[in-house]
């Protein structure tokens, strides 16, 4: 195995990755980067972006993420292709293999690799990807204002979802697969007494229909077996995220759900000199501008943090 030492490793390319590479870089760390199995993370799947600062006309999420590797580049951080296989944080500095095959030793980690949206498994639901299909409201809500649409999912970000929704499209019908919501009782009220969700009991997505676009959805009847075909534009799959944090698990602390647990107010995590940024730590706000803000609070943390030890 070869090897190989730094000062800062940042693991993760998306906003909190790049935000994080481009303030320790100018702090003069002079990070190295991994960008893992999906440089620029979430926003690479993302067609339009109209809510990050700084973009009045809108940007595509690709190409938002391109200005944010070059603007990482242009300060002088070292961004490679390769995934975080392994860490050993028990000693340090610290450790993290890439590819299983080269190791980095660390004076200062900062994790930045995210979260996957859960899906339904369809191959509709990847057909209509940013045509129809999302996995968030507050991102893509927005384009279908005053038209039908669906959210599937029974917990409480599946009735966050419906709600903000609701607020902005006609009529949004609610999917959930048995009788009974896992939402909290007073997000189950909510959606309830709003006049424009409908609720499906026992009720599962059998297809997402459409040409270029989503037009429909085909759902099926848990009970009975019958199916439906119901006209939408919009389809929210909102049954959870997962964060990309596996290989963390018997160094740091996570949550039940495996989102890294941070100091309250910092990115610090549990072991001394590696830091948490972005929704592999954040299971509330799940946003580029927020996941940025963590990436400028974690470099400057590892830099306080290196200054104290006498790293430069």
């Amino acid at each position: 195995m070869t090897k190989e030492t730094t000062n800062c490793l940042v693991i993760g390319a998306g906003p909190a990755g790049y935000t994080a590479a481009v303030y320790a870089a100018r702090a003069g760390l002079k990070p190295m980067m991994y960008q893992g199995p999906q440089p620029g993370g979430q926003l690479t799947i993302t067609n339009e972006v109209e809510n990050y600062p700084g973009y009045p006309e809108g940007i595509k999420g690709p190409d938002m993420m391109m200005d944010f590797e070059k603007q990482a580049r242009r300060f002088g951080t070292d961004i490679r292709y390769g995934i975080a296989t392994s860490v050993d944080f028990s000693s340090y500095p610290h450790k993290v293999v890439i590819d299983e095959s080269h190791e980095i030793t660390a004076n200062a980690v900062i994790i930045a690799t995210g979260a996957s949206a859960r899906w339904l498994g369809l191959e509709s639901e990847q057909k209509f990807n940013n045509a129809g299909v999302s996995a968030c409201a507050v991102c893509d809500g927005y384009y279908y204002r005053g038209m039908d649409v669906a959210v599937v999912g029974g917990g409480d970000t599946a009735c966050e979802e419906a709600s903000y929704l609701s607020k902005l499209c006609k009529k949004v019908y609610l999917l959930v697969r048995t009788d009974k919501m896992r939402a909290s009782k007073i997000m189950q009220e909510r959606v309830k007494n709003t006049a424009n969700i409908e609720i499906l009991w026992n009720t599962q997505t059998d297809e997402i229909l459409g040409n270029a676009e989503v037009e429909a959805m085909r759902v099926k009847s848990t009970l009975t077996g019958e199916l439906k075909e119901i006209a939408i534009r919009g389809f929210f799959v909102a049954i959870g995220h997962k964060p990309n944090t596996d290989i963390f698990k018997g160094f740091l602390n996570l949550d039940t759900n495996g989102y890294i647990l941070t100091e309250k107010g910092s990115t610090r995590t549990n072991i001394e000199g590696v830091f948490a940024a972005g929704d592999a730590q954040d299971f509330t706000y799940r946003q580029a501008v927020t996941a940025a803000g963590t990436g400028c609070m974690a470099a400057l943390d590892a830099e306080r943090y290196l200054a104290a030890k006498g790293i430069h």
